[in-house]
């Protein structure tokens, strides 16, 4: 009993008592920080930097584009609605200088784009915000490396049914009515091509992935580049504009020649 109570009285710990404490202080200061960092590190972050991406995109909408298309992109006489259009249409228009109008006049025609890369996304992400609409593709999408000879000639194929009869069908474009034209498709980029065929810009149709699937655009996309490497496959193109100057070249060279060969038999006699 006197041993027990001179204990008491003395109050001293057991040697590995201070020791034990400090592992459970840094346990616990350990878990607490890994508990902070998946905090900070969780799926929020992503989102907060969009949604200032769409601020910033609806602020340059608001200064450059919205005196067409409306303060809130539904549309004004001078300007069609905007909503639903999606990133796609956004990244075309603006990343081949369509956009903004230089002039008006019976559609918009190509130049250097007016911005950046970057402001263009920041004005699709806003236009996306709006409404749900085409986005731009992923690069897996826009892939022509993995198209095969067979691809390409599938590709071709495509071509001809669906776009021949505006772009010719060797991509050289050709003009359509009230001063409306369909422009040629040579080195084009393979995302504003894949977007023109997804939100069918100016008198373009739309073709979605129900009408040409995401396989088959890029086998198109592969098909143009293989015209872009090798742009008369079969000769002399003759400027690419189809029958009108092939026709042109038969009455002059040919109905010419057999004319001149006509008079040169005739007159040999003489």
């Amino acid at each position: 009993m006197r041993t027990l109570a001179a204990r008491k009285k003395t109050g001293r710990r057991h040697p590995l008592a201070s020791a034990a404490l400090l592992i459970i202080g840094l346990v616990a200061a350990g878990g607490a920080s890994v508990a902070v960092g998946s905090v900070a590190n969780a799926e929020p972050a992503p989102a907060a930097h969009t949604q200032a991406t769409a601020a910033e995109g609806e602020a340059l909408f608001r200064a450059n584009c919205a005196s067409c298309h409306g303060i809130d992109a539904e549309g004004t006489p001078n300007g069609v609605s905007l909503i639903g259009v999606g990133a796609a249409s956004v990244d075309f228009q603006v990343m081949t200088g369509r956009m903004p109008m230089a002039f008006q006049g019976p559609q918009a025609l190509q130049r250097d784009p007016q911005f950046t890369q970057e402001q263009s996304d920041a004005m699709g992400a806003y236009i996306a915000s709006l409404a749900p609409g085409p986005a731009v593709p992923s690069e897996e999408q826009l892939d022509t490396s993995v198209v095969d000879e067979e691809g390409v000639a599938n590709g071709a194929e495509l071509f001809r049914i669906n776009c021949a009869m505006c772009h010719n069908v060797a991509g050289a474009g050709g003009a359509l009515t009230e001063g409306k034209f369909a422009p040629h498709l040579r080195d084009i980029d393979a995302a504003h091509i894949y977007e023109a065929m997804l939100t069918g810009p100016q008198n373009m149709p739309v073709f979605n992935d129900q009408n040409i699937s995401p396989d088959e655009k890029r086998e198109i996309i592969a098909y143009l580049h293989y015209l872009d490497e090798n742009p008369s496959v079969g000769g002399f193109d003759l400027g690419s504009l189809g029958p009108v100057s092939e026709g042109l070249f038969i009455w002059i060279f040919g109905l010419g020649g057999i004319v001149a060969v006509t008079v040169w038999l005739t007159s040999k006699p003489n």
